[in-house]
């Protein structure tokens, strides 16, 4: 990361926050994972909270609202754009489809403009931090600054002297649905909704975000634009009127449309300052309002932005590092940042949420989660919750044993209380089973059990998490003809694998609540994906509905995201070794331990790994389940570090997934990673620090904190020669969750 942005951020702050002890924020750089399709952004937003604010750059003059599509723009902002036309207010991180990222916030000078093509700017000298971003507007002069709350937001912009202009633009924005309205409520108010949804392409997926906008200084004018239909050639004298905003100035009633805006008009002062607040609602435009009130007392951006920083410092304090590099210590807190903003308090001030998949609202005592990409996070987000954040987690799986409640099933990628049926699997069964086998109570076992077996058990045809479950239980694999419900084609053996990995989880859950039979039969089930192993490819590889392997068959086809019959975004080999809950049994199929060893080596050279993928992204932990080949899983892991994970923007290997690529980052530089979700171990590997300490909960944890520590002499030690935990020897780089916490002192030397 360049010098100058750390010199332009520290600056910032110094006039926010004040001169004061360094702390873990100041490691984070939110400018990391803003390029290389991470799908990140440096906007402000509080630890989960529902309003983000973001710079908006994804459309330029150049570009118009399906050029996001076209260009797979997933994101509000990418570092290597430099057309700003406003701040987007709730945003999604990390997700890999076009959604949110609406009501744009843009000030302007000079003549009023509308038209986002022409209005937009290039800017300079961001900086950014957790909780803060500003930049300046080259073509206007105007400096922006902006920070949040749970759920709304401030923005300070300071104008040059002449015509100043704030422009609300309702129309545009990254979601693939349009539809807005708003009323003007004074003359330092005006509210409305917006629609949303429709994520990767789920008609049925939308909802509406209820919104309030108020600025702290009356305007001289102000007035509302609609965009004009195009009429076609059919009525040429309505020609002058295609493609252009029509103004309507001083109008002060309803309005409603797909392209639609609000704008204000000063007469500025050199260096005068307005300042705007939103707040928003997914209940009603009354609860923003009260969200707002709620949220912030009166205008007071510095006091804002200090408290923005003060809950991130509370977060990221969970653990401290000592010795590595400062490139290090950078992308370990930006990641541990990153880990923490989805998912996504949901709940107004006064409890109320829309519930799953109703028309109706609930009501909450405590906190309701959204945005659950569980495909992504039961991985290793949900382990890293569980062991610093576990608070957060009891609520979070309450969340979505309501939703069960609400709906009749468990999410599988939830987004503001609509299912997208995004990805593959069972997702919630590993995410909520390996919580409870780590020691986490707090939530009701029973009746999550009782989800997960009706969508483990449940014929296809009533099953709406499982519709291709009936030819798994009779076979024990899908075959191919199934497609899949996101639409994204006939992923068979990838469904099979996830459904192997969630009975498994199952399988265990169901033996710890004492259900016997139950854990047979879906540890059983679990073993299925031994049909699909081929000894001629050597690979897993699709079943044809006749019993015979597809033919012809590549099993590199799928990489980079083809389409590939049978996998879903990847390879054969980005799927064959993940059985993490039968690793001996593949091997045995492989031909045996040096066979199975020999092969996951060859994926890693010759370039068939992905960083970026899920299903591979445990491989080089696998290794270490054999005694001797221990030493690939750390310098794997090393090696991935370094080529992967750095302090510049493109330094997260590919689509950050709401904390997951992070979370792997996280684990893997601790020396620890929990490679198979259900279960309550870790894989051990070199820490890259000399010392790490876990500050656990004592609510969750009365055994306090954790250390992991080195006894590391250079920075070229790489490989481990034995451990302790609590002073006891290690024969095993295996250990579990309980170990962990009851040995509270791991130590490793180095050879």
């Amino acid at each position: 990361m360049n010098k100058l942005r750390h010199i332009f951020l520290a600056a910032a702050f110094m006039s926010v926050l004040g001169a004061g002890a360094k702390d873990n924020v100041d490691y984070v750089d939110p400018f990391i994972g803003t390029t290389n399709f991470s799908i990140c952004n440096p906007g402000a937003i509080m630890p989960h909270g529902l309003m983000s604010v973001v710079p908006f750059n994804v459309m330029g003059s150049d570009l118009n609202q399906d050029d996001k599509d076209k260009r797979w723009w997933s994101a509000v902002y990418e570092y290597n754009n430099k057309y700003f036309t406003g701040f987007a207010h709730v945003t999604l991180s990390g997700v890999g489809c076009p959604e949110m990222g609406t009501l744009l916030t843009m000030p302007t000078m000079g003549e009023l403009n509308v038209d986002y093509r022409s209005y937009g700017s290039e800017y300079k000298d961001e900086t950014a931090r957790p909780g803060y971003y500003s930049t300046i507007l080259t073509k206007y002069g105007i400096r922006t600054e902006v920070t949040a709350t749970t759920r709304s937001s401030i923005e300070r912009y300071t104008f040059p002297k002449g015509k100043g202009n704030l422009l609300f633009n309702l129309g545009n924005g990254l979601t693939n649905e349009v539809g807005a309205s708003l009323r003007r409520v004074s003359d330092t108010e005006f509210e409305g909704t917006r629609m949303l949804g429709t994520f990767c392409y789920n008609p049925q997926a939308v909802f509406p975000m209820y919104f309030v906008v108020r600025v702290n200084k009356k305007p001289a004018a102000y007035g509302m634009w609609k965009k004009q239909p195009d009429f076609g050639n059919a009525q040429k004298q309505w020609d002058e009127y295609q493609g252009k905003y029509k103004l309507y100035p001083g109008y002060g009633r309803d309005m409603a449309g797909n392209d639609i805006g609000y704008y204000m008009t000063y007469d500025c002062e050199e260096g005068e300052q307005v300042e705007v607040q939103v707040g928003v609602s997914f209940v009603s435009i009354a609860n923003a309002r009260e969200n707002l009130d709620k949220e912030q007392k009166g205008f007071n951006f510095d006091a804002t932005a200090k408290e923005a920083h003060d809950q991130w410092a509370s977060t990221l304090d969970k653990v401290t590092v000592e010795g590595g590099t400062e490139e290090q210590r950078r992308v370990f807190y930006t990641a541990l940042y990153h880990s923490q903003i989805h998912p996504t308090i949901l709940q107004d001030v006064n409890g109320e949420y829309p519930k799953m998949e109703s028309s109706e609202n609930g009501k909450t005592s405590g906190n309701r989660y959204t945005v659950f990409s569980l495909w992504d996070t039961y991985r290793n987000l949900s382990q890293l919750e569980t062991l610093l954040y576990p608070d957060r987690q009891v609520e979070m799986i309450n969340s979505m044993i309501d939703m069960y409640r609400e709906w009749g099933w468990m999410p599988k990628w939830e987004l503001f209380s609509r299912e997208t049926w995004t990805m593959e699997g069972d997702p919630a069964i590993p995410y909520i089973a390996d919580a409870y086998m780590r020691g986490l109570r707090g939530f009701d076992i029973e009746t999550a059990y009782k989800a997960f077996r009706t969508s483990a058990t449940l014929p296809g045809k009533e099953n709406r998490m499982r519709p291709d479950i009936d030819p798994y239980v009779s076979k024990g694999y899908v075959p191919l003809g199934f497609y899949a419900a996101d639409m994204s084609g006939d992923n068979s053996v990838s469904h099979a694998l996830e459904y192997y990995l969630a009975d498994n989880a199952l399988s265990i859950l169901a033996g710890e609540l004492g259900h016997k039979s139950d854990a047979k039969l879906f540890r059983q089930r679990s073993l299925g994906y031994r049909h699909y192993y081929s000894k001629e490819s050597g690979t897993l590889r699709p079943i044809n509905m006749d019993g015979s392997f597809l033919t012809p068959f590549n099993p590199e086809a799928g990489a980079n995201f083809e389409n590939c019959p049978g996998f879903h975004e990847g390879s054969a080999w980005n799927y064959t070794f993940y059985v993490p809950h039968d690793v001996t049994g593949l091997a045995k199929l492989m031909g045996g331990q040096k066979k199975f060893v020999d092969k996951l080596q060859m994926v890693f050279d010759k370039g068939l790994y992905d960083p970026a993928n899920e299903p591979d992204i445990a491989y080089p932990y696998l290794f270490s389940y054999f005694k001797g080949e221990e030493w690939r899983t750390q310098k794997t892991v090393s090696d991935l570090l370094k080529k992967y994970y750095t302090d510049k923007p493109d330094g997260i290997p590919g689509n950050e997934d709401t904390g997951t690529m992070s979370s792997w980052a996280i684990f893997s530089m601790m020396g620890l990673y929990p490679d198979n979700p259900g279960s309550p171990y870790y894989t051990l590997t070199t820490p890259v620090f000399d010392k790490v300490t876990l500050h656990l909960d004592p609510r969750f944890y009365p055994n306090g904190d954790i250390t992991i520590t080195t006894d590391r002499k250079s920075a070229d030690q790489t490989y481990i020669k034995e451990m302790t935990i609590g002073g006891k020897k290690l024969s095993s780089f295996r250990i579990s969750h309980k170990q962990l916490v009851e040995g509270k002192n791991l130590e490793m030397k180095l050879k």
